[in-house]
């Protein structure tokens, strides 16, 4: 079982309002969806790899002009 610890943090009032606003909207409760926002910002710092990011970049540039299978995809990433 997991231990879970309590963390705050300061930020403007009408920031929280707003999430919390949305969390609503979406019927999921806040604390959940601050985990998520950090397993992913975690995540985003552990990939992608250099070769990931400068097609990243070229996608971003307009300059692919090919497309690849998703099987030709993950075997030129090394996935």
């Amino acid at each position: 079982m997991t231990k879970e610890v309590q963390m705050s943090i300061k930020m403007e009032p009408e920031l929280r309002d707003q999430f919390m606003a949305v969390a609503a909207t979406v019927h999921r409760p806040a604390a959940q969806i601050v985990r998520d926002l950090m397993r992913s910002y975690i995540a985003r710092q552990e990939m992608p790899n250099a070769e990931t990011l400068a097609a990243i970049e070229a996608v971003e540039r307009n300059e692919v002009t090919t497309h690849a299978s998703t099987a030709d995809l993950y075997r030129t990433l090394g996935i």
